[in-house]
């Protein structure tokens, strides 16, 4: 089982930045995949990205492409998301979410994730 605790989370303007943390803890020792996913107020919860173990595999929604990086430290046990050229439409939740490793590795698919954490808040003004 892993536990997550995400952070980072602020109020910034539109074409700021911020970078999301992620600190996992529990039995961290065997290999996870790591995804994050967003939801907004009446919104469905939405994919954002998405990285393996290695971090040798990430995937992202169109909707943030180019804009935002995924990526981990492994010996912090820490996934990050530095989010760029932020939008009010990137408001939201945001959560992080694990699952250990499988041959599919990386995926967007949140039904795929067994362990969330908290969330942590972003707002976006424009």
């Amino acid at each position: 089982q892993v536990q997550l605790v995400e952070s980072g989370g602020g109020s910034v303007q539109a074409g700021g930045s911020l970078r999301l943390s992620c600190a996992a803890s529990g039995r961290t020792s065997s290999p996870y995949d790591v995804g994050w996913f967003r939801q907004a107020p009446g919104k469905e919860r939405e994919s954002v990205a998405a990285i393996n173990w290695s971090g040798g595999s990430t995937t992202y929604a169109d909707s943030v492409k180019g804009r935002f990086t995924i990526s981990r430290d492994n010996g912090k046990n820490t996934v990050y998301l530095q989010m760029g050229s932020l939008k009010p439409e990137d408001t939201a939740v945001y959560y992080c979410a694990a699952k250990y490793s499988s041959l599919w590795g990386a995926v967007l698919t949140s039904r795929a994730y067994d362990y969330w954490g908290q969330g942590t808040q972003v707002t976006v003004s424009s």
